[in-house]
């Protein structure tokens, strides 16, 4: 069997990097070992649909599905392109799409979602799966934040946001917004209805959102740091407060830290469920599932052993009872064979994408990528990495290059991305791996040259448990030999590290990648 047929017959077995569904009626969290950070949900019917932020990767706002709450499945991304069209035709780290949420009201599937230099956005879609509308403009500013909508029994529309310091110059406070009827512009401003500065230790209260039930306003609002913090709940009579605080979900007697922000679920059964992400450094904010309980109208999330009303995050627990048929168990896409006409949802741009940097025909079965000139020298800043979420604790990506170009410093290959980022590939006839600390600050790089290249050359990279990654690379039948210092994979700025393939270069000619296959970690 050839290596290329090996790796088709390991992609049919599906063979998963992470998997959820223990297969035995319970999940393991995180159900989602990947970056989808500051989720929101919302249950249609027997369908769940799911959204985060995507702050400056193109296409942006991805939109998941699930039937059970434990298995999802990548079916679009609601903004194509990022707004306005020219801010973003070069990659602004930590910019961009912040977190959205979505609902479903009269008909319509409604994502509000802010962008902390422009202001708060809305786009609608009768199908979650597309098309959405193009971005509407709710209200503009600097700092706004993390909308919620809500539409109340008497009719009236009302979003609540939080603020960002680093625009606004405050934080750690929750205004309250009624909208006009039609949810596209702002009625009046009804200002701050929760006040962080004004509870015992809050810091960075943020994250929104706005639910109603047994006559009770509730705003769900994580505090206290992405890394550190907690899940707070609000509740009030009236919807301009005054509000009580309680803090529900916390860090407790388990790992997982910070466990915080997310959405508010129920199903057909009458169960409460809540997903949250965990801040987990290089492999992003990783989304898990909680069991929520009501206690006096007040949620408790987790387990509460102490019975305290502050729960704790569950690492195994029975899965949600649903009315529709159980889900197969599956997860995001990762491995892209490259015969589809389009890339698979999985990969993102750094910025808005151009139609010349890459074909999907000019060789069919390969995905061809153009070496582009901007930032050539610090990838850091270049647009056209084409790069996807890491997707679990351990994984390893192998794919199979062909460099045609007459330029001597072009370069192409398989990277892994973040403040240091780190390459293997080919460049100048020789394969390298390629090594830049600090890429955001001063780079310091470092080369290590492999054998020479005269056709095609496969690439791989292994990561281990830590975000520790090994290059190493083959010739057509060859074994594998390592290339390089084990490489420390770090996140970027709000997001986790990425891995994908990029080339670079002024002179023409191309990169052809056969495959990218992901699959459980090799020796």
């Amino acid at each position: 069997m050839s290596f290329v047929s090996a790796l088709t017959a390991t992609a049919a077995s599906g063979a998963p990097v992470w998997r959820a569904d223990r297969g035995d009626g319970t999940y393991r969290n995180p159900i989602l070992h990947a970056d989808y950070s500051d989720p929101d949900a919302v249950r249609v019917g027997d369908d769940y649909w799911l959204i985060s932020s995507s702050f400056s990767h193109v296409p942006g706002l991805p939109v998941l599905h699930s039937r059970d709450l434990v298995n999802w499945q990548l079916v679009t991304h609601a903004l194509p392109r990022l707004v306005p069209e020219n801010a973003f035709a070069m990659p602004q780290h930590g910019k961009g799409v912040w977190a959205p949420s979505i609902r479903h009201h009269d008909g319509k599937f409604w994502i509000y979602y802010p962008d902390p230099d422009f202001g708060l956005y809305l786009i609608t879609a009768d199908n979650p799966r597309g098309p959405w509308s193009e971005p509407t403009l709710v209200k503009a500013g600097r700092g706004l934040i993390d909308p919620c909508p809500l539409w109340d029994d008497d009719g009236n529309v009302y979003l609540i946001h939080g603020w960002a310091k680093s625009r606004a110059g405050f934080a750690n406070v929750l205004t309250l917004l009624k909208l006009q009827p039609d949810g596209r512009s702002v009625a009046e401003d009804l200002g701050v209805v929760v006040d962080g500065n004004r509870l015992n230790n809050y810091t960075t209260l943020e994250g929104p959102k706005l639910y109603k039930r047994n006559g009770w306003y509730y705003i769900f609002a994580p505090a206290g740091g992405v890394k550190t913090g907690w899940q707070s709940v609000f509740r009030s009579r009236s919807i301009r407060g005054p509000y009580e605080p309680r803090i529900v979900l916390a860090t407790g007697n388990t790992p997982i830290n910070g466990p915080h922000q997310g959405a508010l679920v129920d199903t057909v059964a009458g169960e409460w469920w809540f997903l949250h992400f965990q801040d987990k450094g290089p492999y992003g904010r990783i989304v898990h599932l909680q069991p929520v309980a009501w206690i006096d109208d007040w949620p408790v999330i987790g387990r509460d052993p102490d019975g305290d009303g502050t729960g704790e995050p569950v690492l195994v627990h029975t899965k949600p009872r649903v009315a529709a048929p159980a889900s197969a168990p599956t997860e995001p896409p990762t491995s892209d064979d490259f015969k589809a006409p389009t890339l698979g949802q999985q990969w993102q741009w750094q910025a808005n994408p151009r139609a010349e940097w890459f074909s999907l025909s000019a060789q069919p079965g390969t995905l061809r990528l153009f070496p582009q000139p901007e930032a050539q020298e610090n990838l850091f800043h270049a647009p056209h990495l084409l790069l996807q979420k890491f997707p679990a604790l351990e994984f390893t990506v192998t794919t199979e290059l062909t460099l045609q170009t007459g330029d001597t410093r072009a370069a192409a290959g398989l990277i892994v991305f973040g403040f240091d980022y780190a390459w293997i590939g080919v460049r100048n006839g020789h394969v390298v791996q390629t090594t830049v600390r600090s890429a955001n600050e001063k780079p310091v790089v470092t080369d290590t040259r492999g054998a020479a290249v005269s056709g095609p050359i496969r690439v791989r990279v292994t990561v281990r448990e830590g975000a520790r990654c090994q290059f190493s690379y083959a010739g057509a039948d060859g074994a594998f030999v390592p290339l390089g210092e084990p490489f420390q994979a770090r996140e970027s700025r709000w997001v986790g590290a990425k891995f994908g393939l990029f080339a670079s270069g002024s002179n023409g000619g191309g990169a052809d990648f056969r495959y990218f296959q992901v699959e459980p970690a090799q020796p």
